[in-house]
């Protein structure tokens, strides 16, 4: 089969289009799959430049989440069968092949019946970054489903318009939360606006949290999200009210000043969705496979939408990889069969 197979670490020049085995169903609750169209994400770019988790594997398939068809199913598998249109997140770690692929084989337990009402396309863009959105605001965020404590819970959402951003911004206002977002350009705040923020804050020309503290009268945001890190995590300390929750989806650096968010007494958490993969965590894989289904009912009767900002073909994974590392996207990249 056809794949993006890197054998070292490094630039964009390490994508490249290679004649690999097609992998293999080796334990009997696993499918294979065709696929027809791989989302590209920010750790995709990060594991190739600094290394997957599994280094000394090579060469490996970048790719966390992608779309297409079963072709083939272990003796165990009872969800689902030869034919069915289905999407994931699973791979793509090093540990095992990615979805940079023509082929590629999952545990059943991760994977959905995708959207009925979206394409290939559509339906690749959605599983890595719906999951964080979800995992961050309900899971952790305490906006259960998504469980609002009240219709009058207001949050903030950093990078509106990236691939969490937009999905977490109709999630939250979609279960009864008010929305602000920040962004980069006009552009992009039209872009949110549409999507439902009932704030859009240009970061760089306006003070943020000045803006948020405004926007709640002093008090600061029920529950924030932070998709950036580095000196917009701790930034966000003060824009998040006494008492408040703010779910991170990267590390804190070493000199992080904790002071603020203790004396503020907030709830500060992790999102790392990789986390069931990683760990080998089959109930936590299952759960996030019924976020999928729960999205997928969401997404059937029009209350959530993916935006595709851009298509690239399998071959020009380092084309996509360059433009996602511009910043200019407005909701996903993808690539595809």
């Amino acid at each position: 089969m056809k794949a993006i197979a890197i054998t070292e670490f490094g630039s964009t020049d390490v994508l490249k289009l290679q004649d690999v085995p097609d992998p293999e169903i080796e334990a009997n609750d696993e499918v294979k799959i065709q696929l027809r169209a791989a989302s590209v994400n920010p750790i995709d770019t990060k594991l190739r430049q600094r290394g997957t988790f599994f280094p000394d594997r090579l060469p490996a398939i970048l790719g966390c989440d992608g779309s297409g068809i079963v072709v083939e199913t272990g003796s165990a598998v009872q969800r689902l069968k030869v034919g069915d249109e289905v999407y994931f997140c699973y791979g793509g770690l090093g540990d095992r092949g990615g979805c940079y692929a023509e082929y590629t084989v999952v545990p059943e337990v991760a994977v959905a019946h995708k959207p009925k009402s979206l394409s290939f396309v559509q339906a690749a863009a959605l599983p890595l970054a719906v999951i964080t959105a979800w995992e961050a605001l309900g899971d952790r965020g305490g906006v259960p489903a998504l469980n609002l404590l009240s219709t009058a819970q207001t949050i903030l959402i950093h990078a509106g318009a990236g691939g969490v951003g937009h999905l977490a911004i109709q999630l939250a206002q979609r279960f009864g939360a008010k929305v602000a977002t920040t962004i980069s350009s006009p552009a992009k705040a039209k872009f949110v606006e549409r999507l439902g923020a009932a704030l859009a804050i240009n970061y760089t020309t306006t003070n943020w949290v000045d803006a948020i503290l405004e926007w709640t009268g002093g008090i600061g945001v029920d529950i924030a999200l932070d998709t950036v890190g580095g000196a917009t995590f701790s930034d966000t300390f003060r824009a998040v009210r006494p008492y408040g929750s703010l779910s991170t989806l990267l590390e804190p650096g070493a000199d992080t000043p904790w002071k603020l968010a203790r004396q503020r007494n907030l709830l500060v958490q992790f999102t790392l969705m990789l986390t069931p993969q990683l760990l080998g965590i089959p109930s936590a894989l299952a759960h996030q496979r019924q976020i999928l289904e729960q999205v997928a009912t969401l997404v059937d009767r029009g209350d959530l939408q993916v935006v595709v900002d851009k298509t690239f073909p399998l071959g020009a994974a380092a084309d996509a990889h360059h433009y996602l590392s511009q910043r200019l996207v407005q909701g996903k990249v993808v690539l595809v069969f």
